[in-house]
């Protein structure tokens, strides 16, 4: 606040500036011939945080489909996501492969 030359109080306005949402990323799992069906929902209940049912309907996708969409994530959260999932892979000796 301040005062014009005639004594009258002058506000200023604040320029409203918006911030912008971060680009969202897919991260997806691919189907494979070889990782058990129960691994993989497991991995998506556990990284993902998706209840068994919805890790399940997942899964299925997956298998009939190819790939499934496990999340929609901030960059940096579905590149944390996606290395939680293939390490996980690597400690079971399996080859799911996850994708952003």
């Amino acid at each position: 606040m301040r005062n014009d030359e005639d004594g009258d109080t002058i506000l200023a306005s604040k320029s409203q500036s918006k911030t912008e949402k971060p680009p969202l990323y897919k991260v997806l799992l691919l189907n494979d011939d070889f990782t058990p069906m129960e691994f993989v929902v497991d991995v998506i209940q556990k990284v993902f945080k998706k209840s068994y049912d919805e890790a399940t309907r997942i899964m299925l996708q997956i298998h009939t489909e190819g790939i499934g969409i496990c999340g929609i994530f901030p960059l940096e959260i579905a590149e944390t996501k996606m290395n939680q999932v293939l390490n996980l892979s690597k400690e079971s000796q399996h080859p799911l492969q996850c994708i952003i």
